[in-house]
C-alpha cells in the first residue's frame, strides 16, 4: 500500500475532525502528498468556493470528502431548516465536491455515510436518509466518472474528538454499553476508518460500493 501512495496527490476535505484527521496522517504515513484545506480556502456549502479551490489545483489521484456539519433527529421534532442546512452540509457538500473536483485518471474519491443507512433509528431518522443518498450518489458517480472509483465508507460509532468534548464519564458509560452490544466488543476509532479509506483508494477493483466500518453494528 505505501508504495502504491508514494508521492501521489491526496486532498482530505474536513482534516481537522477525528477521522479526516487520522486518514490524512494515514496518507502521510503511506508517502503520499496530502493537501488539507481548511474552511477559509475550501468551503463545501460554497459553490464557488469549491470551483475556485479545484479550478486553482493541479489533479489529485485521491480525494476524500470528511467534512459534514450535521443537526439530526426524528422528523417530527427536527426544524425544517435545521433538516435542510445538514442536507446541505453532508450531501449537497459532497456532492459539490463531485462536481468540481479534479483527479487523474484512475483516481479515487471516497465519501463518508454512516450505518444508519443501513439501520435506521428513531432519534436519527434525517441522518440515516443523508447517509443513505450520499451512498446512492456514489453508485451512480461510479458510472458517471469512470475509470475514476467512487466508493462511500460507512462508519458506526466512532470515538472522536467531537465526542471527547462530552464529560468523560458519560461518554465512557455510553461506549461501555454500546460496546458490550456489539459483535467486536468495542467502539471504533478513526484510525479504524482511516484504513478502511486506504483501502479504497488502493483498491484498483473497487467502485460504486459501499464499506461498512461497524464492529457489527448493522448485524448486532
Amino acid at each position: 500500500m505505501a508504495y502504491e501512495l508514494q508521492d501521489k496527490r491526496v486532498l482530505v476535505i474536513g482534516a481537522t475532525g477525528g477521522i479526516g484527521g487520522a486518514t490524512a496522517d494515514a496518507f502521510v504515513k503511506a508517502g503520499a502528498q496530502v493537501s488539507r484545506p481548511g474552511r477559509d480556502a475550501l468551503d463545501v456549502l460554497d459553490e464557488s468556493s469549491v470551483a475556485a479551490f479545484f479550478q486553482s489545483q493541479e489533479p489529485f489521484d485521491h480525494v476524500v470528502v470528511a467534512a459534514a456539519v450535521a443537526k439530526s433527529g426524528p422528523v417530527a421534532g427536527l426544524d425544517l431548516d435545521d433538516a435542510q442546512a445538514a442536507m446541505n452540509s453532508k450531501f449537497f457538500g459532497a456532492y459539490r465536491v463531485a462536481r468540481h473536483a479534479r483527479i487523474a485518471e484512475h483516481g479515487s474519491l471516497t465519501l463518508m455515510s454512516g450505518f444508519l443507512s443501513q439501520r435506521p433509528n428513531a432519534s436519527a431518522v434525517l441522518q440515516g436518509a443523508i447517509n443513505a443518498a450520499l451512498e446512492a450518489l456514489a453508485r451512480g458517480l461510479a458510472l458517471e466518472k469512470a475509470p475514476i472509483r467512487v466508493n462511500t465508507v460507512s462508519p458506526g460509532l466512532i470515538d472522536t474528538q467531537e465526542r471527547r468534548g462530552k464529560a468523560p464519564a458519560a461518554r465512557q458509560a455510553m461506549f461501555d454499553k454500546a460496546a458490550q452490544n456489539l459483535p467486536v466488543r468495542r467502539v471504533g476509532q478513526p484510525e479504524d476508518i482511516a484504513e478502511a479509506i486506504l483501502l479504497l483508494a488502493t483498491n484498483p477493483y473497487m467502485t460504486g460500493t459501499t464499506v461498512t466500518v461497524d464492529g457489527g453494528g448493522t448485524i448486532g
